[in-house]
């Protein structure tokens, strides 16, 4: 998901109504395990197994930053096959402040959520990834956090930069993937000045110099987020958000070019 280059505002009123929000559904926010389902690793027969799980993302038009194609895809969590997709072409009227994406991006991504619940799909996700943070976010409270409580919604956020918290930085993250005690590791914990465990760094493939930031959404643990993404992973990014990504980026270009043939 590329971020529109748009000049960032100084603080604002808006600002602090946002803060309130924030702070107001933080108060909700679960950061254990809590749901029907069962993972195929568990060993349990006991309640319903994982089988659907969904990726969230917007795309942007290279011509008009405000222009954005909101995309859900749903996967079937065995095959990794895309079951459900819906696409939303908006006009965006709020900027992209740091620290606040989720004003901008959540009301889009919830309404394609609302929808697919709204006509009973069978498909609806009983899992969401989101391109983007989950707690690891300067105020505790990203976009996945966001969706996650306003949906009601057990998510994980996968973010492919890193936020600056809390002395965790890229180079500290550099260090400590490339430390010998850790080469044979995929993930490690991201832990810290403060002590608090923010998420963790994924390498998701073999020789994988990138990794991906993984932290808590809503209504998961870190431990079995990790592991859904390991299983959900064929290439750097796990399969719902990469395929979320691409069909919102071609779904955008369609669109731009055929305004251009009209």
């Amino acid at each position: 998901m590329e971020k529109p280059s748009e000049p960032k505002e100084e603080p604002s009123q808006s600002q602090d109504s946002w803060i309130t929000e924030q702070d107001i559904l933080r108060e909700k926010l679960v950061t254990e395990d809590s749901f029907p389902w069962k993972l195929p690793t568990t060993g349990s027969e006991e309640g319903q197994a994982l089988k659907y799980v969904g990726g969230v993302d917007l795309s942007f038009s290279k011509d008009d930053p405000s222009q954005a194609c909101g995309t859900l895809i749903v996967l079937d969590f065995h095959t990794l096959q895309v079951v459900y997709q819906d696409f939303s072409l908006v006009t965006l009227h709020v900027p992209y402040v740091p620290g606040f994406l989720a004003f901008r991006e959540a009301p889009v991504l919830l309404q394609l959520l609302e929808k697919m619940k709204g006509s009973n799909n069978p498909f609806y996700p009983q899992l969401l990834m989101v391109d983007g943070n989950g707690i690891l976010h300067p105020r505790g409270f990203g976009l996945a956090c966001h969706i996650g409580v306003e949906a009601n919604l057990p998510t994980i956020g996968i973010g492919k930069n890193l936020h600056h918290v809390d002395g965790l930085d890229h180079s500290r993250v550099r260090k400590l993937l490339g430390a010998e005690e850790n080469s044979s590791k995929d993930f490690i914990n991201l832990v810290g000045c403060s002590g608090r465990l923010w998420g963790a760094a994924m390498r998701s493939t073999q020789g994988s110099i990138k990794p991906i930031f993984i932290s808590i959404g809503h209504r998961i643990s870190l431990q079995t987020a990790i592991m859904i993404v390991q299983m959900t992973c064929k290439y750097r990014v796990p399969e719902p958000i990469r395929q979320a990504d691409i069909r919102s980026r071609d779904y955008m270009r369609k669109v731009e070019i055929n305004a251009k043939v009209k």
